[in-house]
C-alpha cells in the first residue's frame, strides 16, 4: 500500500525544512538561510511531505508556514545543477513536469487553514507559495518580488491564478507585467497581506491567529474552506447547494451540541474535532 505522510514524513533526511508542533498547531519552516531559503529538488518534496503530513493529523487545526533567516523565500535553487537545469534541459519537455505535487498544488487542496508567516522577503516561487497560504502575516521591512518576467519565466505555481481573484485584472497586470517589487505597506493596501506587524512579531502574530483558529470547531472551519474554494469557480445557486449538503453532517457532529451548549451556557466552547 502507499505509505502514511507520517511514515513519509519520518524517512526524511532534510533538515531544511522543519516542522513543529505546538498545541493543535503545525509550524513549517523553511531552513535553508545560507542560500535565501531557496528551494532545491529534494526540498520541494520535503515540503510536500510535511503539509501533507500536518492535514492529515486530527490534531492539527491550523499550519504556519514561515522561513528562518533574512528571506522567507527567494525561490527556487536556480544554481547549476538544481531545479533550473532539469526544468530547462533539451531532455525536458513540459508533458514531463508533473506539477500535481509540488507545494503550492498542494496547498491549495488542504482543507487545514494555513497562514503564511512573511518573516521577510519573498520573490518569484516564495511569492507564489505565500500567496498560495489562506492568510499572510508580512514583516514591515519584507517585501513581495514578482520577478518572473524580468527573468524570463511566468509565475508558474499559481500566481497567474491567485492574483486575478486577489486584486483584480489591472492591478494584476500590472504587478505581473512589469515583474515589480511591492514593498510591506503597498502589499497591506492591495491586501495581499491581513497584517503588516514588526519583523520579530511576525510569527508570534501568525500562531496566535493559528490558535485563534483551533479554538474553533475544526470540521466546521474546514468545511468552510472547502467551500470558499469550492465558491470561486460555482455560481451561486449551485454553491448555496453545496453549502447546505455541507452543513447535514455537520449539524449531526458532537461539536455542533457543544458549540450550542457552550452559546446557551456562556461559557468557552471545547471542540473535539468530532
Amino acid at each position: 500500500g502507499i505509505p502514511s505522510m507520517a511514515t513519509a514524513a519520518a524517512d526524511l533526511k532534510t533538515d531544511e525544512v522543519l516542522y513543529d508542533v505546538s498545541g493543535h498547531v503545525a509550524t513549517i519552516t523553511i531552513n535553508r538561510p545560507d542560500h535565501q531559503n531557496t528551494i532545491s529538488g529534494p526540498m520541494l518534496e520535503a515540503l510536500t511531505t510535511r503539509l501533507l503530513q500536518a492535514n492529515e493529523d486530527p490534531e492539527i487545526r491550523a499550519i504556519v508556514l514561515t522561513g528562518s533567516g533574512r528571506f522567507f523565500c527567494a525561490g527556487l535553487d536556480l544554481r547549476g545543477g538544481g531545479i533550473a537545469s532539469g526544468l530547462s534541459s533539451q531532455r525536458s519537455s513540459p508533458a514531463s513536469l508533473d506539477l500535481r505535487n509540488t507545494p503550492p498544488t498542494v496547498l491549495h487542496s488542504l482543507d487545514t487553514p494555513t497562514i503564511c508567516a512573511l518573516n521577510s522577503s519573498a520573490a518569484g516561487y516564495g511569492m507564489d507559495l505565500a500567496l498560495g497560504c489562506d492568510i499572510r502575516i508580512m514583516a514591515d521591512a519584507a517585501k513581495l518580488a514578482a520577478a518572473f518576467t524580468a527573468r524570463g519565466v511566468v509565475p508558474e505555481s499559481g500566481g497567474t491564478w491567485i492574483l486575478p481573484r486577489l486584486l483584480g485584472w489591472s492591478k494584476a497586470a500590472e504587478i505581473i507585467f512589469t515583474g515589480r517589487t511591492l514593498p510591506a505597506d503597498e502589499c497591506e493596501k492591495l491586501g495581499l497581506v491581513s497584517h503588516v506587524v514588526p519583523a520579530e512579531e511576525t510569527l508570534a502574530t501568525a500562531q496566535a491567529l493559528a490558535e485563534e483558529i483551533s479554538g474553533n470547531a475544526p470540521m466546521a472551519v474546514q468545511a468552510s474552506k472547502r467551500m470558499m474554494r469550492m465558491g470561486m469557480n460555482e455560481t451561486f445557486d449551485d454553491h448555496v447547494h453545496h453549502v447546505f449538503l455541507q452543513l447535514l453532517p455537520l449539524f449531526q457532529s458532537e461539536d455542533f451540541k457543544e458549540g450550542m451548549a457552550s452559546f446557551m451556557e456562556k461559557r468557552k466552547a471545547e471542540f473535539k474535532g468530532r
